[in-house]
């Protein structure tokens, strides 16, 4: 394991976190679940029928006496969970509806998260993104001068670390969502003790070309110094401009950025998406995440195609955001 989660091991260790898992009928997400609870990391709050989880533990030879498990189907606060989503939803959900609705167990774990009986909820095994992100963002919302949540990677390679974003969620975000982005993914990076030096990308560095697009990330560098007038940040930044010294020194030679860029922007879901993929296939980086920023409280989407280890490890980050 990496020193990366090493240390948010160190961090979230014995704090009594608690993460929501609405996937309990998954072999994945009970063996991570198993660990993290056996390894005093944190509690486990498994959503689901618990003879059906507890006859799966007792065939996957796994221990849950660390986990708590909760059925919507027999929870003793339901209707107190029923009044606060109606509440919450400002009368875009009646009673009657908000009672079908929880028994979802994506919305069923993210009310356990909103009203303070977990600390954050991890899902996506099993199901889609838009499953795990609508509950999310209809519930726990976005912090307050936070228009809109986005969704970064790490990139880990050995002693190697980097902030992709966004790569999950916003397909063509404007100037100040790409500013908004900026701050947040700074933010992000602070937590896996990166310090932050922020490039915005583009296929242009410092006006070679010029394009509604390329002006779309001028205009989100100059939001983000007006939001932030600390942050580290500049652009627009071909890629090698922004990574490689030499090409910075050549291209960029008057930017507070020389080539040693650590939290890439990238100008469109459909460029971050190719770019992570890129790094973590032909340049052999782990990809963790999607993280989900910009949120009240962390809910963090797995990708389908998961396996136990990435369960375990965003397990761990979702643990780290909740002490921020």
């Amino acid at each position: 394991m990496s020193d990366l989660f090493i240390g948010l091991k160190e961090k979230v260790s014995g704090k009594k976190i608690k993460i929501v898992f609405p996937e309990g009928s998954d072999e994945r997400i009970l063996k991570a679940a198993a660990r993290l609870g056996n390894e005093n990391i944190l509690i486990p709050v498994i959503i689901g029928n618990p003879n059906d989880i507890h006859k799966k533990a007792s065939e996957l030879n796994i221990s849950l006496e660390s986990a708590e498990i909760v059925n919507p189907n027999d929870y003793p606060e339901m209707d107190t969970l029923i009044a606060k989503f109606v509440e919450r939803r400002k009368g875009k959900a009646t009673e009657e509806q908000a009672r079908k609705i929880l028994l979802d167990e994506n919305y069923f774990g993210t009310m356990l998260v909103y009203t303070n009986k977990a600390d954050g909820l991890v899902s996506g095994a099993i199901h889609s993104t838009a499953d795990t992100v609508r509950p999310a963002l209809q519930i726990i919302k976005t912090k307050e001068g936070v228009s809109k949540t986005s969704g970064v990677f790490i990139m880990v390679r050995e002693d190697e670390k980097y902030v992709f974003a966004d790569c999950a969620i916003n397909i063509a975000p404007d100037s100040k969502d790409l500013a908004e982005i900026a701050i947040e993914s700074s933010k992000t990076a602070d937590m896996f003790s990166i310090k932050p030096r922020v490039a915005m990308l583009s296929f242009s560095t410092k006006g070679s070309a010029k394009s509604p697009e390329t002006e779309k990330v001028e205009e989100a560098v100059k939001e983000a110094k007006l939001r932030e007038p600390s942050l580290v940040i500049d652009g627009e930044f071909q890629f090698d401009a922004a990574f490689v010294p030499s090409v910075a020194k050549q291209k960029a030679p008057d930017s507070t950025l020389q080539g040693d860029a650590n939290v890439f922007i990238f100008p469109s879901l459909e460029a971050g998406n190719i770019g992570y993929k890129i790094a973590q296939r032909l340049g052999n980086f782990e990809a963790v995440g999607p993280i989900l920023q910009g949120l009240n409280k962390p809910v963090n989407d797995l990708s389908r195609g998961c396996n136990e280890e990435d369960v375990y490890k965003l397990a761990l980050i979702t643990a780290a955001q909740s002490l921020k």
